[in-house]
């Protein structure tokens, strides 16, 4: 579970660049939900993960994971608690590093000098067969050797390797070709269905936000200003979600980036 609470962030306070990014943010996503959050550039959806991540302290507001007060908390002490896969393939990953070896790495972050167990390596074997890549065979490979789509989905089965309570994808198709970016985006619904994940997809997709998931949050300004779920989202097309943003803000959404089928 996830609860954010009034969060606000402020960039640059008090000078001529001042940039009010988070403006009372509120958001709960009950255990086991899977929800797409969807918004126009600077509407501050990278500054939210951000801020569920650890990798920055909001200005005021509370984030709980599992009722466990977290605000205060840097990435480090949340990294048993939240995972996360990035937009670039690149940053998930150790390019020097062995597939076996990044794998280790994510399973057991202390160290992974215990990869070599041969049980531990036909574990990351069974995992792997299960992406229908043949990397199950290449756990000697430098993961710097693959595609940018195999090693996001890599990235992502490493994800899912330890448990964790919050799954956060960062726009993690965005930079893969389009027949790729679905196989990932079934991946992902896929592993996150299976592992029984609490999981917040971020895209700039209004079809794929509606397409994934169970639930789709739109921000605004810092704000959720729509949430959509059940009957109401089932069979719902982007020109509904173009329509209700404009009956909600009074202005028409026109950043194409929003528009992608």
């Amino acid at each position: 579970m996830l609860r954010a609470c009034q969060l606000q962030k402020t960039f640059n306070p008090g000078t001529p660049i001042e940039n009010r990014v988070l403006r009372g943010l509120d958001l709960e996503i009950p255990t086991g939900q899977f929800v797409t959050v969807i918004g126009s550039n600077g509407a501050g959806k990278s500054t939210f993960l951000n801020a569920v991540s650890g990798d920055l302290l909001v200005d005021r507001g509370t984030i709980q994971i599992d009722d466990v007060d977290v605000t205060r908390l840097n990435a480090a002490q949340r990294a048993g608690m939240v995972a996360r896969v990035f937009q670039d393939p690149m940053a998930g990953t150790c390019e020097a590093l062995t597939i076996e070896e990044n794998m280790a790495l994510a399973f057991k972050p202390r160290g992974f000098g215990f990869a070599s167990s041969k049980v531990l390596r036909e574990f990351f074997r069974e995992k792997l067969a299960i992406l229908k890549l043949g990397l199950e065979n290449r756990l000697e490979d430098q993961i710097g050797l693959l595609s940018g789509g195999q090693r996001q989905a890599v990235s992502l089965l490493m994800a899912s390797l330890k448990p964790s309570r919050i799954l956060l994808l960062d726009e993690h198709t965005a930079a893969l070709d389009p027949k790729t970016a679905a196989f990932v985006l079934e991946l992902t619904a896929r592993i996150v269905e299976e592992a029984k994940l609490t999981a917040m997809m971020v895209t700039h997709s209004m079809r794929q936000a509606l397409d994934f998931g169970q639930r789709t949050v739109m921000l605004h300004e810092g704000r959720v200003i729509l949430d959509v779920a059940g009957p109401q989202r089932h069979g719902m097309s982007v020109e509904d979600l173009l329509h209700m943003f404009e009956k909600t803000r009074g202005e028409t959404l026109d950043d194409d980036a929003l528009l992608l089928s």
